[in-house]
């Protein structure tokens, strides 16, 4: 029988978690206590322990693991392509019984299994858990159960369905879950439930739909923002209405009076020539600069 660790306690966890995360960085195999259920975990990115897992749970490499995270951030090294909803959930619930599926890395070094280039992402809130995670990185973890058997609640069940496959188990007393985190594929512009288990339906959507109120009212507010300036009848763009022409003071010429006729017959003999007055700028009439 494989050494079982009591995790109860501060000082029970300070013994076991440096053993295990040991045994996992060393391709070992570990059952570990989740907000959800019991789960046999080992290291993501080395295959053979993957491999050792599924044969472990009586399934082929077409069924492959989700894999738990220590932290929300880990996401981005892990996925690509993440749309907006899908960090709306991530933030909203976990950590917590949410698995998201995306697109992972091209270019992480991994075999989980046939997995279409998708990962399966999940934060669990138990501290057994998350220091593990914190010691290990990111983990292959499924439920400590054979397939197709009952899934485990305590470190008991799961023993005595995997035995000695496995070499380390982290006993966190009986997990106060007992349902299978929610599924969903954000792989797609409409989420997708694959299964719904710990989280509604409609705990999820809420926020889906929110995120999409946002987005709304932002894009709205955008468009306001970018719409151009409309020009008003004097051709001043939301501004000041165009001054009118002044006279000029150089311009000593008397209006004419064309009430009265003329009473001269003779034509002017001046020499001096008549003052002409320029036509004033309209900003209609002028180049636009970026100061206008």
């Amino acid at each position: 029988m494989s050494p079982v660790f009591d995790c109860t306690t501060d000082h029970g966890r300070a013994d076991a978690i440096p053993k295990a995360a040991a045994g996992v960085r060393g391709g070992s195999l570990v059952v570990l206590p989740t907000d959800t259920l019991y789960g046999i975990g080992a290291d993501a990115f080395s295959a053979t322990a993957v491999r050792a897992l599924l044969a472990a749970k009586g399934r082929g490499t077409d069924m492959p693991p989700p894999v738990l995270v220590p932290d929300a951030r880990t996401v981005d090294g892990l996925a690509t392509e993440v749309p907006d909803y899908a960090r709306a959930l991530v933030a909203a619930f976990w950590p917590g019984p949410l698995t998201i599926v995306v697109r992972a890395q091209p270019s992480l070094a991994w075999d989980l299994g046939e997995t279409g280039g998708t990962v399966a992402l999940r934060m669990p809130d138990d501290p057994v858990a998350l220091q593990l995670l914190g010691e290990v990185g990111p983990m292959a973890v499924s439920s400590a159960n054979r397939t197709g058997y009952p899934a485990s609640r305590t470190v008991v069940e799961a023993a005595s369905q995997l035995g000695a496959a496995v070499e380390f188990y982290l006993d966190g007393g009986p997990v106060t879950g007992g349902l299978a985190s929610t599924i969903v594929d954000c792989t797609r512009e409409e989420p997708v439930f694959l299964r719904v288990g710990a989280l509604s339906e409609a705990d999820v959507m809420e926020v889906v739909e929110r995120v999409r109120a946002d987005a709304l009212e932002l894009s709205a507010a955008t468009e306001v923002a970018e719409a151009p300036e409309t020009a008003d009848a004097s051709g001043w763009a939301d501004g000041p209405a165009a001054p009118e022409t002044a006279p000029d003071p150089s311009d000593t010429t008397e209006p004419s009076d064309t009430t009265e006729p003329s009473t001269s017959t003779t034509p002017s003999t001046s020499t001096t020539p008549s003052t002409t007055t320029e036509p004033s700028e309209h900003p209609e009439q002028r180049e636009t600069t970026d100061d206008d």
